[in-house]
């Protein structure tokens, strides 16, 4: 790491049809009060909106300042490879992950770049603050950082600053992901997860701090929800599978949940009505749990809540449960010839 007390910092975004938000993430990441040089690389997957052309007005507005933006390719649109690209188009010794719907809170890059030095990090991260606009979407927001929705993960609900085995985005050491050789371009979600897991395994410090937030803005749609969980699902189970020993019981409560309703329900029909106990003691508990977390919201989002919720823990699990072995086994093969942590 530079020695310097603000060493330069690159931004790599990966983006796709990130039209609405594109331009205002990119205006907060310009906006944040850091001493050292900033760049931004965007990394331009092929997007069916006007992201392209957002990103090249940024580009020219930026030109010759001390805050550039650049963009470079990601023609397989996918998130690991467009982080990649973007690490590589870039130049500074400071690594920020910014996604093109997330919003950086003031202050962010500085105490970023502090905790990389005070606590020797190879990663530091907080919390994936979500936000939502419409009614929906706050309802999703609320899901998303509530302990009944995701567990008990700090970069969602909040905790004490402390070693972490993930967080969200992240702040590297430039080095670090050298070293490490990027992200595994095979996950095609769960990439952060599994490039902090190595992270650990060589002896590196991942550092969760809850004075760093970045607003996320949830999907807009159940429809968009429930696909980003079963992919989330899907590929925590390739996780597991590649690094043998990383599954962990929260990630078994929603494919344990979706089994315990889905057995409910047949057995409650064709054995006796007690099955129905599952499904029905499932229901409670989201029901009391939007009680709970629904406070401070509008009426029509307390009501979306508990469909918001039900939708990430089953869409979640199925993605879990029906996750091919031969994706995983694709992956395994595909990087055969690396030293695999198990």
């Amino acid at each position: 790491m530079d020695a310097t007390p603000h060493p330069a910092v690159s931004v790599i975004m990966p983006v796709l049809n990130e039209s609405r938000h594109l331009r205002t993430a990119v205006e907060r990441i310009l906006e944040q009060e850091y001493a050292g040089d900033v760049e931004v690389v965007i990394a331009l997957g092929p997007s069916t909106d006007n992201t392209d052309e957002i990103a090249a007005h940024l580009v020219e507005e930026t030109a010759g300042t001390s805050r550039e933006v650049h963009t470079v390719p990601n023609p397989t649109g996918r998130t690991p490879a467009a982080l990649n690209a973007a690490i590589k188009g870039s130049r500074f010794p400071i690594v920020v992950r910014v996604d093109g719907h997330g919003l950086l809170t003031p202050g962010y890059i500085a105490t970023a770049v502090r905790l990389l030095e005070e606590k020797g990090a190879a990663n530091v991260g907080g919390i994936m603050n979500a936000e939502g606009e419409t009614e929906w979407e706050k309802a999703v927001a609320a899901a998303m950082t509530s302990k009944i929705g995701v567990g008990n993960a700090a970069f969602h609900t909040g905790g004490e600053a402390a070693p972490a085995d993930t967080v969200y985005l992240g702040v590297f050491k430039r080095e670090v992901l050298e070293r490490q050789g990027g992200y595994n371009e095979e996950f095609i979600r769960a990439q952060d997860w599994e490039l902090n897991y190595r992270i650990r395994q060589d002896g590196g410090l991942i550092w969760f701090t809850p004075d760093l937030k970045v607003t996320y803005r949830p999907r807009p749609s159940v429809r968009a929800l429930a696909k980003q969980y079963k992919d989330y699902g899907r590929w925590r189970r390739v996780v597991t599978r590649y690094h043998r020993g990383s599954v962990n019981l929260r990630y078994l409560a929603p494919p344990a949940a979706l089994l315990g309703c889905a057995v409910g329900l047949v057995a409650g029909v064709a054995l006796t009505p007690a099955a129905f106990l599952l499904p029905g003691g499932y229901a409670a508990a989201i029901l009391l749990g939007s009680a709970k977390e629904g406070r401070g919201l509008s009426p029509a989002a307390r009501a979306q809540l508990p469909l918001a919720l039900a939708t990430m823990h089953m869409s979640w699990g199925w993605g879990f449960l029906t996750s091919p072995r031969s994706l995983a086994n694709k992956v395994i093969a595909s990087t055969a010839g690396d030293a695999r942590p198990e």
